[in-house]
């Protein structure tokens, strides 16, 4: 398994540690629960070193994002990044990620862990198949650190350590900026629900900068968080992880990710979409809440009058709402907020109730 440049301190840390899509990852520190509950209510501090991250530049970089990527490029200005999506020919969610733009012709590709190689090979094939010119791809994986900041504290936090000022850095912004010297890509971003960053350091540095965070943070609340608390608190904020919710077998409008498909350009699986949305969707994405006993867990059967009308993706007992939810993929006509369904639970059929999506949303003072 690979290991990121925190092995040793997440170890010293007494974090229990398992794989994670070929990764030797921290679950938890202490507690699942109390990790998520110091992130909803100060700050949580996560190794992400295993995320990937691929450039793309030079004069033809633009061009070619347009013809990979869901989401229209247009308009956007060094120092903004989105969320958007890779698609195969029949529109398939091949990967979920978010792009930098670091400056004119110079992109930064984010991408899941477990989907990293398999992108690149995407993005390579195309370059070739469709005779792209002027366009560079370098993963840049390994010589990238990556912790993410989340919590209402995180820029109190994050601001005695960083050069410029974060008060003006909008959600989706970032900036190049200096953290004890070192070069930085901080962003106002994150996969928790809360206020937060990301933030990129040389890979030889990131435990300097991790123990620094920690060191002014712990005073305010801080605490190191796993990848237990990483996807209770995704899963209350109703985001995706790719494997339950998305793959090459889903696509956008049968999850939550309409808004980032663009059908007034022409993107790799576009045709197959618009063909899509003409005739509508068969599935799907709908969270649920357990009114019964019992919790939901990832391929339990939903059902309807006996009959199984779709399947759990994600599920878990919510630290925040103190109730049991979930996702799943349910036929069309059952996804609307108030449907009553069961849920198959081994042997015992709980009862639930479809809601909408997120569960939960932060107050923004």
């Amino acid at each position: 398994m690979q290991r990121t440049p925190l092995y040793d301190r997440n170890l010293k840390l007494g974090a229990r540690m398992i794989d994670f899509g070929g990764w030797e990852m921290p679950v938890r520190y202490t507690t699942v629960i109390d990790e998520h509950r110091t992130t909803r209510e100060a700050a949580g501090l996560f190794d992400t070193c295993h995320m990937g991250e691929i450039d793309v530049t030079g004069p033809g970089s633009y061009a070619f994002l347009q013809r990979v990527l869901s989401r229209d490029l247009a308009g956007m200005t060094n120092g903004r990044m989105r969320l958007s999506l890779l698609t195969d020919h029949r529109g398939g969610i091949i990967d979920d990620l978010t792009v930098y733009r670091l400056g004119d012709d110079r992109y930064r590709l984010v991408t899941n862990a477990a989907t990293k190689d398999k992108d690149l090979i995407w993005l390579r094939r195309v370059v070739q198949e469709e005779g792209f010119s002027g366009v560079e791809i370098a993963d840049v994986t390994d010589r990238t650190g990556k912790l993410d900041l989340q919590g209402p504290r995180s820029a109190e936090i994050l601001q005695s350590l960083v050069a410029d000022s974060l008060s003006e850095l909008k959600f989706y912004d970032f900036i190049e900026t200096e953290i004890h010297g070192l070069g930085a890509v901080v962003s106002r971003s994150g996969y928790t629900g809360e206020d937060g960053f990301e933030v990129y350091v040389p890979a030889e540095a990131v435990g300097k900068v991790w123990d620094k965070l920690l060191d002014t943070g712990t005073p305010l609340g801080l605490k190191p968080a796993g990848l237990g608390a990483r996807d209770t608190l995704r899963l209350e904020a109703g985001m995706m992880l790719y494997g339950n919710e998305i793959n090459e077998s889903v696509t956008p409008f049968e999850v939550v990710y309409g808004w980032t498909t663009d059908l007034k350009k022409d993107f790799i699986g576009s045709e197959a979409l618009r063909k899509q949305k003409e005739q509508g969707i068969r599935r799907k994405l709908t969270g649920f809440e357990l009114t019964g006993r019992g919790i939901a867990r990832h391929g339990y059967a939903v059902l309807k009058n006996g009959r199984v009308i779709g399947e759990v993706t994600s599920g878990t007992f919510s630290p925040t709402l103190q109730k049991a939810i979930g996702m799943a993929f349910v036929l069309v006509e059952y996804s609307e907020p108030g449907t009553q369904v069961d849920i198959r639970i081994r042997d015992n059929r709980a009862e639930a109730r479809v809601v909408p999506l997120p569960f939960y949303k932060r107050k923004i003072v």
